[in-house]
């Protein structure tokens, strides 16, 4: 473990006094470990697989060293790719800010927006193409897009990428892009896809793994709520009665999230959501607004899970675990940043025991399981008022259809929710007289998963 002393400085990484000068300029004082170790291979022009948790600078690591290669040279040469278009507009701002001096220009081609203003910028010849694999497959089939001239090609999150079913529209930019380039592949987990994926298209790269794959973010606190799922939004609420943290909360569905959002709302608290169904506008404005503090809670899919970049988000919700394991530590990575701590909570319903395993193994340790806080006011009368009595296995969603999918393994019965922290006493008034939660029993053992235990009906 590096001490203070032996930690390199920026200077020491051979950067240039112009990328020095922007660093400075930005607050930077010093790399973080996967800058320390991915800029000088990328400086010389090495393929590079970097590993590390999300929020540690890795968009910085591939970024500087683009810069100082690209600069004063004309015509467009580094290609970086992202899942998302939130991802990708946030990496074109790093880049406006690191490269606007340098005459290093950038070009963000997202879905969800028109072509038109794209199209110009293309024709412009940028140094830099910041893109979503599906609309730079578009501009290639339309012709308005070259990219015989890549120099530089950057895969950010390939995990994530991978993961979204985007490797057909890989296979045809890379057949489009000169074999003899380099290309750094980022990503905060190594699963065996994109061990073989880096293996087909890397030449002898340098390794840097400065966290193990499937490690979250150390500073954040994690703790897992064994809740019934008609009583996941009713423990939502009390926790964000507990404080007044930025929270941001996660759902498996788009119509989860618009009735999380709906049941926050309506509990008080300023809430935003993003989805597939936003428009890019509406998603822009709800990140801006949650960003500027606008908004206290953000809900959200795991569209937002790789390209949110919020300094201090105190708490991270699942309100639903994640299909695919490696989400969970993509999605815990939103809150405990560079030096900032923060809290993971994440709500599993008997019917997700098979998902908590499959994180617990892929972190290799044993998630702090938390009381579900059934006696308390705000939980009891969100209960009440969702009309709880009825068993959980009619719960699972309002419509008989969504119920007739929440039955079907492997997915888990659909039911909404997500958030953290605190609000007004005026919210707590309405929970006089509100009838006593069933009694779910005990759950705060740490391995036993199936602890939900029995619930008692009247």
């Amino acid at each position: 473990m590096s001490t203070p002393s032996s930690t390199p400085s920026f200077a020491d990484l051979k950067l240039s006094k112009e990328a020095l000068s922007a660093l400075s300029r930005a607050g930077f004082e010093h790399p973080t470990p996967i800058q320390a170790q991915a800029i000088p291979p990328g400086l010389a022009g090495r393929d590079v697989v970097g590993t590390a948790a999300t929020g540690t600078g890795k968009t910085a690591a591939f970024l500087l060293p683009i810069v100082d290669r690209l600069a004063g040279k004309p015509g467009t040469r580094a290609l970086v790719l992202a899942p998302t278009r939130e991802l990708a507009l946030q990496i074109g701002e790093e880049l406006a800010r690191f490269g606007g001096t340098r005459h290093v220009r950038g070009a963000v081609v997202i879905g969800g927006v028109g072509m038109g203003a794209q199209t110009e910028a293309l024709r412009r010849r940028p140094e830099v193409v910041v893109a979503t694999p599906g609309r730079l497959v578009d501009h290639l089939q339309q012709g308005t897009a070259k990219l015989d001239g890549i120099e530089i090609l950057v895969l950010d999150e390939a995990d994530r990428m991978l993961d979204m079913g985007f490797k057909p529209q890989l296979d045809r930019i890379l057949q489009r892009v000169p074999k003899k380039r380099q290309t750094l592949l980022f990503s905060a987990t190594m699963g065996g896809e994109v061990a073989d994926f880096a293996r087909a298209h890397l030449v002898d790269p340098v390794r840097v793994e400065v966290a193990r794959s499937g490690t979250t973010a150390a500073r954040a606190e994690q703790q897992v709520f064994l809740a019934e799922q008609h009583e996941k939004l009713a423990l939502l609420l009390s926790l964000l009665e507990r404080d007044d943290a930025t929270t941001l909360v996660f759902t498996r569905t788009k119509r989860r999230a618009d009735r999380v959002w709906k049941g926050i709302g309506r509990a008080g608290h300023k809430v935003a959501r993003i989805h597939a169904d936003r428009s890019q506008g509406q998603r822009r404005m709800a990140l801006d607004g949650f960003k500027d503090g606008t908004y206290r809670v953000l809900v959200a899919t795991d569209i937002a899970a790789r390209g949110i970049d919020v300094a201090e988000i105190g708490h991270v919700v699942n309100f639903d675990l994640p299909h695919v394991p490696e989400d969970y530590v993509h999605r815990v990575g939103r809150t405990a940043r560079a030096a900032a701590s923060g809290r993971a909570s994440a709500f599993a319903s008997p019917e997700e025991r098979d998902l908590l395993v499959a994180i617990e193994r892929l972190v290799r340790s044993s998630i702090p399981r938390a009381d579900v806080p059934r006696e308390e006011g705000t939980f009891q009368a969100e209960v009440a008022r969702s009309g709880e009595g009825m068993p959980s296995s009619h719960r699972g969603g309002s419509r008989p259809s969504e119920r007739r999918r929440a039955s079907r393994p492997p997915a888990p019965p659909a039911r909404s929710g997500g958030a953290s922290s605190g609000s007004p006493s005026a919210r707590r008034s309405a929970t006089a007289g509100a009838p006593p939660a069933a009694d779910m029993g005990g759950s705060s053992r740490p391995r036993l998963v199936g602890s939900w235990g029995g619930k008692k009906r009247r």
